[in-house]
């Protein structure tokens, strides 16, 4: 009888386990929680194509994977299609010449392995509503029955999971031309027909068909969760795939679970769920051809920010945009490759790591410059690549001079606050940040607040000016505007302005920029402390952390040897002078490892 207990006993954990199966309600949801395995991946790629990687163009600034919507609208997009593909060209027609010829799962694969990658996410449907695997949901508009001739999705997968990483879905919720709904088009609240009728049986055709191990949705910021359904499809979702399933935070207004999606930004300090911010190389997801070089992030700065993101307990998914024949570009596949470079070093600090009791060690960042007028939008990026995209401040100073004697009204509008004093008078004080809206919908909004003052000026009299104007979070933006009885309204131009009063002054506005920026940050991992420097010193490292115990041995990740070191004035003093330049494996951010 002992015996028959026994093989039973073993028989059951030899049996697989049975999942945790999840009710559709908010409560059970948030009971299941999250797998581990995403929180300790910390990287994985984004892969947006698609029809919009024909055209491959958009603003500069701009998201290229959103060119539908800029026909449709009849903005720039619109006339680049007509000048390029002719005047009677339909957004349809490229499907036609979105061949794929030269798509290679197998390439692709390899090439997110060695980025060290743990996930895939690829954009099987966008708000073109155009699907990278044959759905009966549209069976005239995917990539089978289209140009490609090819269940994108099935190959993908199929070749992602041969090489040991999970495979994920992002999925459009809405789309802007479907018949039953065109999104931005029809009454927000008139999408019912269109989540029953073909959205949720899409969704369950994709999951159930494949099983991807995430869900990241999106599309989602004008309805509510109810009226997408969340609950019933997130669960179902999970009790279709398993325990290993996630899903992301993007399912309409009254949703407070998933894993946190911030687009480009300077990294969150929230830690109560799983996080990773999703970007681009670049300033856009799709490929945009339009893009000077200076948008894409070196090297240096790509694994800079990858550190942070980590140190902060978050992590990223990392977008590539092919090209329409399917070739990934090699800028891209550069900047891929040394980031798995610098994690096959060091990578111990960052896979399972968890975060310390503080994230990083900041300095102040200056930079002076002089700036012609007032007149900025930033979108999603910061006024000089060493200042942060968030949080920073900006502050001008000089002389204006009117050319009437007439009373003006200026006006200044920014993203987020902004102080204007002339004469050493305060005009204008709307210092508070603003209401920034999704997190996913970052293309539309811009929250450009408008405040307005008067005064009286005299023509040809120089005028002490100082604006003072600091960002929050995502868009930052900022214009200085006046008219009078004789001026039409502008932009205060540059012949207005004056660096001092003095006759031979420079025209324009001294600009001072600040914010904080790390330059050492923290992860924890098996019961040791990393150290990621994000600069270099020949001489010692300074880590403002607990004194470590005696027995305390401390290297350089990729370097053997131990590093001499003391503990002082409630600082860990690292001799890092015997460190020769030939000697340091990686030159982007270098670990040390205290244990």
């Amino acid at each position: 009888m002992k015996y028959l207990i026994s093989v039973l006993l073993c028989l059951s954990f030899l049996m697989p386990q049975a999942q945790t199966r999840v009710e559709p309600t908010w409560e059970s949801l948030q009971q299941r929680g999250y797998p581990q395995w995403f929180s300790d991946a910390k990287l994985g790629i984004f892969i947006h194509w698609g029809l919009y990687s024909v055209p491959a163009w958009a603003g500069k600034e701009q998201y290229a994977e959103w060119f539908l919507l800029g026909v449709l609208n009849n903005t720039t997009r619109k006339e680049f299609q007509q000048r390029v593909y002719g005047e009677n060209f339909k957004y349809e027609d490229y499907n036609s010449l979105f061949k794929a010829e030269l798509f290679n799962p197998d390439e692709w694969a390899d090439l997110f392995k060695r980025s060290g990658a743990g996930y895939v996410l690829l954009v099987t449907k966008h708000h073109d509503g155009y699907c990278l695997w044959d759905s009966q949901y549209a069976p005239d508009w995917n990539s089978v029955t289209g140009g490609p001739k090819r269940d994108i999705v099935g190959d993908l997968t199929e070749s992602v999971r041969e090489k040991g990483m999970r495979m994920g879905f992002y999925y459009s919720l809405a789309e802007w031309n479907n018949p039953l709904h065109r999104w931005y088009t029809d009454p927000n609240d008139s999408i019912g027909r269109y989540v029953n009728e073909y959205m949720v049986p899409q969704f369950k055709e994709l999951v159930g068909k494949y099983k991807p191990s995430v869900i990241f949705t999106d599309g989602e910021w004008y309805n509510t969760a109810e009226q997408w359904r969340a609950t019933e499809l997130i669960s179902w979702y999970y009790n279709t795939v398993g325990d290993e399933a996630i899903v992301n935070d993007r399912w309409g207004h009254g949703t407070e679970y998933g894993f946190r999606t911030p687009e480009y930004s300077a990294g969150i300090i929230q830690t109560d769920r799983p996080w990773a911010e999703c970007r681009g190389l670049g300033r856009s997801f799709g490929l945009n051809r339009n893009e000077p070089i200076e948008n894409y992030l070196t090297n240096d700065e790509l694994i800079r920010h990858f550190a942070q993101l980590v140190a902060s307990g978050g992590g990223m998914t990392l977008n590539v945009g092919p090209s329409a024949d399917g070739k990934i570009p090699l800028l891209q596949q550069e900047r891929l490759l040394a980031l798995g470079d610098w994690l096959k070093v060091n990578g111990e600090a960052i896979y399972g790591s968890r975060p310390y009791k503080k994230f990083t060690e900041e300095k102040n960042v200056e930079i002076s410059r002089i700036d012609s007028s007032i007149h900025f939008n930033w979108v999603r990026n910061s006024p000089d690549r060493r200042i942060s995209v968030d949080r920073f401040n900006a502050t001008w100073t000089g002389f204006i001079e009117a050319r009437y004697n007439e009373t003006y009204t200026f006006e200044a509008k920014a993203d987020d606050g902004i102080r204007v004093w002339i004469d050493n008078k305060l005009l204008i004080d709307n210092w508070e940040k603003h209401e920034e809206g999704s997190e996913s919908n970052v293309q539309s909004h811009a929250e450009n607040k408008s405040a307005k003052s008067t005064l009286k000026m005299q023509a040809g009299k120089k005028y002490a000016i100082k604006v003072e104007y600091f960002e929050d979070v995502l868009n930052a933006s900022v214009s200085l505007f006046w008219h009078s009885k004789s001026q039409e309204k502008e932009v205060i131009p540059p012949s207005a302005f004056y660096t001092s009063a003095d006759n031979s002054a420079q025209q324009g506005l001294n600009a001072v920029y600040s914010s904080q920026m790390p330059y050492l940050c923290y992860t924890t991992n098996n019961d040791a402390l990393y150290a990621i420097a994000l600069e270099w010193t020949t001489d010692q490292l300074e880590l403002a952390i607990d004194p470590p115990s005696a027995g305390t041995k401390i290297t350089l990740l990729g370097r053997e040897g131990n590093l001499p070191w003391k503990y002082k004035n409630d600082r860990l003093l690292i001799d890092v002078s015997g460190v020769k330049y030939w000697q340091m494996p990686c030159q982007s951010a270098w670990v040390l490892k205290i244990k």
